[in-house]
């Protein structure tokens, strides 16, 4: 235990002088005359009445205990240790067709991804989309309303025409160095696409991945549709930075990619150090139990004032 204000603890110097003058000044004497008796000399009765004289000061000292700001060391709690996940989404002619009932592949992936993010709430989410080139929409951040919002806007008819074609390792190296500026938490990319990339032959999804492995980004691709033409070049990024790849054919088991993504990007902890907090409690009972004591004691338990 500390004080805030510890010069003020001097000030229990008053209180320790008046107890020890009630104690030991023993005051005026009176004698009283009485006939045939015999008196008890009342030392219990003293001891009594000096105690309940040295509540005053008892109740002095629990006040400048008070003021000078008593606290103790919090409990430490767990820190939770923020991922920053950024998705990267094609955006390509080929993420419009369509996927389960009633939808297309683009709307597929948002709307797990929105989910997604739900449940990761305290994590750093960020948005960028690609095809023949990419864009940074959203950086990372904890504020999930800037990415729900972006999501509304991104759709793959609205891109300009050299947003066409497929280049995955443009965009992951885009996203690398987006990701490379967040100097606290883990880091990893979450790449939903439908088919192959340009620039994975002759070994571009190896080189890529060293890139990525080499700046601690983990990889998750998801493969949508049935077309498994890009499936090897994602298995090699994925393996590489310690992801995994996924194929999703339809909406449920789309859902169920991202809670296995979920289930391996687990959240970290690490311990916080210990935050002071007042701790007034114990003293505020004791002077409350004090001044009780005192009106009890103020019924009969005291000196004759003559």
């Amino acid at each position: 235990m500390s004080f805030h204000h510890p010069a003020l603890l001097w000030l229990l110097a008053l209180p320790l002088l008046w107890g020890f003058h009630h104690w030991v000044a023993r005051g005026k004497t009176l004698v009283l005359p009485f006939d045939h008796g015999s008196q008890k000399d009342g030392r219990w009765l003293g001891f009594l009445v000096r105690v309940a004289g040295t509540m005053p000061g008892v109740l002095l000292a629990v006040a400048i205990l008070i003021l000078a700001g008593p606290r103790r060391p919090a409990p430490p709690a767990d820190e939770r240790v923020m991922n920053n996940l950024l998705l990267c989404i094609d955006v390509s002619g080929s993420m419009g067709a369509p996927f389960g009932s009633g939808g297309t592949r683009f709307e597929g992936a948002v709307a797990s991804a929105r989910e997604f993010c739900a449940y990761r709430k305290g994590d750093a989410f960020g948005l960028t989309v690609f095809g023949g080139e990419y864009i940074h929409w959203v950086p990372p951040t904890p504020e999930l309303s800037a990415l729900s919002s972006a999501l509304d806007f991104v759709r793959p008819e609205n891109m300009p025409p050299w947003m066409g074609g497929t280049l995955i390792a443009n965009a992951l190296r885009g996203c690398r160095d987006q990701l490379v500026r967040e100097e606290e938490g883990d880091r990893a990319v979450i790449l939903i696409s439908d088919g192959g990339s340009a620039d994975f032959g002759g070994g571009g999804d190896r080189a890529v991945a060293e890139e990525l492995a080499l700046a601690e980004i983990r990889v998750f691709s998801i493969l949508m549709g049935d077309d498994g033409s890009g499936a090897a070049g994602l298995e090699t990024v994925s393996s590489i930075t310690g992801g995994k790849m996924f194929t999703a054919g339809d909406p449920a088991a789309l859902h169920e990619v991202f809670r296995e993504i979920d289930r391996m990007q687990k959240s970290r902890f690490k311990p916080a150090s210990a935050e002071w907090v007042d701790w007034n409690r114990p003293f505020v009972i004791a002077g409350i139990s004090t001044l009780a004591l005192m009106a009890l004691c103020s019924w009969g338990l005291r000196f004759n004032p003559w």
